[in-house]
């Protein structure tokens, strides 16, 4: 038995961060409901996130606790989803979430089982490989997010599963660096070898042709789900789906400072303003409402 103890207070916290990401200014004008709901789904993945960076280390007692925090974990959505009573008071939020929007089990463990994947693996051969990672830790948390949003069309599933590969993949770019620093090499290998640059050329920090034509690949690609994802949007779902299109305002956004800097990723870590995000949500917003105003 671990000496850790997974205690109500712990885990509270899950469900009492807020933070001040993008995902904030994207639920703002989302009905209250709604909006309580999908920060907490957003903080459970958080949370299982969290377990898994928190304290970096490779030695096998530390991977070995985490591995035991994630099995807590799973243990409370399989408790919620049999009606047992060994839930813990603290992820009651989580509950009645999955219980109102009826939340399918398999999204919650796809999560946990993405996340505990960086626990394994700091390397990815082949962009297919890092993709089914982007499904499990991005795309799994738009098809919640669409569940609690509510949708009527088929299309909009796959609506959110691109737009997670898109928003995954620009955090990708923007990270580098950071998760360089960690041990973690998401641009898949075989991209690197197609522009002959070397996994020792990125701890270096080389900065040179061969780098700058492998970021426009990794943007080009992140930019081309932006683009599926937008094409399979129905207009009867602008409105429902207005956090889903704030969030893809921003990172798409983000995307382009990341290009317009010529990917000097290494000097700066690239962000958006607060003040852009605030008015890229009302934009959207405004957009939608108007939007539908003239369908009526």
């Amino acid at each position: 038995m671990s000496k850790h103890v997974f205690s109500d207070t712990e885990d509270a916290l899950a469900f009492t961060t807020n933070g001040s990401t993008s995902f904030h200014y994207s639920f703002g004008f989302l009905p209250k409901e709604e909006r309580v709901a999908i920060r907490t789904i957003y903080a459970f993945a958080r949370r299982i996130d969290d377990i898994v960076d928190e304290n970096p280390s490779d030695d096998s007692s530390v991977i070995a606790e985490k591995r035991e925090r994630l099995s807590w974990w799973r243990a409370q959505i399989e408790a919620i989803y049999s009606a047992s009573s060994n839930v813990a008071a603290s992820v009651s939020p989580l509950k009645a979430v999955i219980n109102r929007y009826k939340i399918p089990k398999q999204y919650l463990q796809t999560i946990i089982d993405g996340c505990e994947r960086d626990l394994m693996q700091y390397r990815y051969e082949t962009f297919e490989d890092l993709k089914r990672y982007c499904y499990s830790v991005a795309s799994v948390v738009g098809l919640i997010s669409i569940e609690i949003f509510g949708y009527r069309h088929e299309s909009t599933r796959q609506y959110a599963i691109n737009l997670g590969y898109a928003l995954q993949l620009t955090n990708i770019l923007r990270d580098v660096k950071a998760d360089l620093d960690r041990g973690y090499v998401y641009i898949p290998r075989e991209d690197m070898v197609r522009f002959r640059y070397t996994e020792e050329d990125l701890r270096n920090q080389v900065y040179d042709e061969r780098f700058i034509n492998l970021m426009e690949f990794q943007a080009k690609r992140a930019r081309e789900y932006y683009h599926q994802a937008r094409a399979l949007l129905r207009p009867d779902e602008r409105m429902t789906m207005v956090a889903a299109q704030i969030m893809d305002a921003i990172y798409y956004r983000l995307l382009e400072k990341i290009e317009l800097s010529d990917y000097r990723i290494f000097n700066r870590r690239i962000s958006v303003s607060t003040i852009h995000k605030i008015i890229t949500a009302t934009r959207i917003w405004l957009g939608a409402k108007l939007f539908v105003k003239r369908l009526r």
